[in-house]
């Protein structure tokens, strides 16, 4: 069960993930959460994960620009 919820994390960007470790929250509490929050409010906190999910790869990308291994040189 673990590999599963370790694959979906990877494939849905880890957005959940992310926020529990900046909040100090379980990420499954963050999870449960925002489905809350996504019926209550007629699906529009997935626009919000979205945003998050592309800053989130935007930073990685430029992580890895400014600090380019051995082998980029």
């Amino acid at each position: 069960m673990s590999k599963l919820r370790y694959f979906v994390e990877d494939q849905i960007f880890g957005v959940c993930a992310k926020l529990g470790e900046k909040l100090n929250f379980p990420a499954s509490s963050v999870r449960l959460y925002f489905i809350y929050a996504t019926f209550m409010t007629f699906g529009s906190p997935i626009i919000l994960y979205l945003v998050l999910a592309f800053w989130m790869e935007l930073q990685k990308h430029w992580r890895r620009h400014n600090s380019p291994t051995i082998w980029e040189l």
